[in-house]
């Protein structure tokens, strides 16, 4: 899996070979690879485990839903291996945002951070939410009749346990990353050995004929990989890791190595307790919102739908610790590029960004507690589409240049034509295979593209460059370059045009807001940019 290590004169921190001269405070190095990957895990498993499985079995792809999974891991796994290039390559806070900007400049930095930001504060609203969602359902289970039920579900889309459970975790957030991974730890293993035994529960107690059809008719092929779209919910664990490298011991060999760590392990995980969970109930019957405690109440298994559903509220609000962690390292690395005000970089003296976890908390409580969880996973998973897409591509810019005729096309340009090409493809063959009688002029629309889709990916893959001016030694490097990040930026844009029309508006205005507000503010840019400086001079 690790590709070859090659002796190359050395190039740290981009594509130009240069990083910014004002060197920020750095943040304090006190997370072990152990520590890395409960990091991963516990931002990863819970939410796809506990939120996901029975939705997408229900509603998108019945019995089929590990393919989804299976689909969602693959591509999950090639840019995985991208994240693990650069994080090993760029050890310091801010993720894709970091990557973009090293490799295409300010403006696809903003478009990343647009992507991170649904990542971190929106999946967190998300988590949230669905645990207040369950903690409802829970007390309804047992007394459905209790006063309690009218103080949990007030109504009006208000729900004061999600409310509860995100505060709680930027309160404890405020006491510090190093306070708070002694939690992530010990909740990261409570999680994973619930998974498991949620998963080989589900496989003993599973019947064949739960799981024919295979693939259920009203769904199809499309339905599986719109299941594997809304999955990507799931996989943001490896993205975590990225964005508190900052704060990790030898980051250059433990990145890489706690990625391609998280990603076996969760993808693992998914796949095996969704097929279980899918042995074990028909997909008609399987609950959108508690999936296993419901389930195992369905073939008669109190005992285990107790120790499950107890445990998913347990577990699911270390979720919400460990995803929110991330907004104020992405805020704090945009702060220092002048993108945000100098606040977002203040430092306590234990190295802990308060006033950066104080407003990403304040804003994602809010969501939490006002906006439901149904309303938030397209978005949120589009945006991970995004920015693993732009993280695949900044791979490709790190590692190759444009041929030296390249003066109307060079290698950023193909790049660019080849995502384009790439959504496009996505596009139309959606409407073809959901659309047994497709117009003659769709069809060949489709082939145009598919032809003009793998021309640009032959000629990135055999008419560019290889950038000499690069560190190598001693770092990961992502195999099959430039060839496996193209299938990992196909793959993701494809996923993205299996949104509804409503999704695909909804990514988009949410990303030109960020456009906007990014040209709006030029002249602040460079205020920003000399008030941090003039802080950071003064620690």
């Amino acid at each position: 899996m690790v590709a070859g290590v090659s002796e190359q004169s050395p190039l740290v921190g981009g594509s130009n070979g240069h990083r910014s001269e004002q060197q920020p405070e750095e943040l304090h190095r006190h997370l072990s690879l152990f520590d890395l990957v409960c990091i991963g895990v516990g931002a990863t498993v819970g939410s796809g485990v506990f939120v996901l499985i029975g939705l997408i079995a229900h509603t998108s792809a019945g019995p089929a839903v590990f393919l989804s999974w299976g689909i969602a891991g693959v591509a999950a796994l090639a840019s995985g291996l991208c994240y693990a290039e650069l994080g090993g390559r760029f050890p310091e806070a801010g993720s894709s945002y970091l990557y973009a900007k090293e490799t295409m400049g300010e403006l696809a930095s903003v478009i990343a951070a647009a992507c991170l930001t649904l990542e971190y504060t929106g999946s967190a609203s998300a988590v949230a939410r669905s645990w207040g969602d369950k903690v409802v359902e829970y007390v309804r289970s047992r007394n459905s009749e209790s006063i309690l039920i009218s103080v949990l579900d007030p109504g009006l889309g208000i729900n004061p346990c999600a409310f509860v459970v995100s505060l709680a975790s930027v309160l404890l957030l405020l006491e510090g990353v190093k306070e708070s991974k002694s939690v992530t730890n010990f909740f990261s293993t409570l999680n994973v050995s619930l998974v498991m035994f949620m998963a080989l529960m589900s496989m003993i107690l599973a019947k064949r004929e739960n799981l024919t059809p295979l693939v259920p008719p009203e769904f199809g092929a499309a339905g599986i990989l719109r299941g594997a779209t809304s999955s990507f919910f799931g996989y943001i664990g490896f993205d975590e890791i990225c964005c508190v490298s900052g704060e990790a011991k030898n980051p250059s060999k433990n990145v890489p190595r706690a990625i391609i760590l998280t990603l076996i392990i969760v993808t693992s995980l998914y796949i095996s307790a969704s097929l279980g969970l899918a042995g074990m109930v028909p997909y008609e019957e399987i609950s959108e919102t508690s999936g296993f405690p419901n389930g195992f109440r369905y073939v008669g298994y109190g005992w285990a739908a107790d120790i499950t559903a107890l445990g998913e509220l347990t577990v699911l609000p270390l979720v919400v610790l460990v995803t929110i962690m991330a907004q104020p390292r992405l805020c704090y690395a945009m702060s220092v590029d002048g993108l945000l005000p100098p606040i977002f970089t203040e430092m306590d003296s234990s190295g802990n960004l308060r006033e950066g976890t104080r407003i990403a908390g304040i804003i994602m409580v809010t969501i939490a507690t006002l906006v439901p969880f149904s309303y938030l996973d397209d978005l949120i998973s589009s945006g991970i589409l995004l920015a693993f897409t732009m993280t695949d591509a900044s791979v490709i810019l790190v590692r190759q240049t444009s041929p030296a005729d390249a003066s109307f096309y060079p290698l950023e340009n193909k790049v660019v034509l080849f995502n384009f090409f790439s959504f496009v493809t996505g596009l139309l063959l959606r409407s073809c295979y959901s659309h047994g009688d497709t117009a003659t002029w769709i069809q060949i629309l489709t082939i145009f593209s598919c032809a003009a889709t793998l021309s640009i990916g032959y000629k990135i893959q055999n008419h560019c460059n290889w950038n000499r001016n690069q560190q190598s030694i001693g770092l990961f490097l992502t195999p099959f370059v430039p060839t496996l990040p193209l299938i990992g930026c196909f793959v993701n844009l494809y996923l993205i045009a299996q949104l509804e029309l409503s999704g695909l508006l909804a990514i988009i205005g949410y990303v030109g807001v960020f456009v906007g507000f990014y040209f709006y503010q030029v002249e602040k840019r460079a205020s920003n940019r000399r008030d941090t400086e003039r802080m950071l001079s003064m620690h």
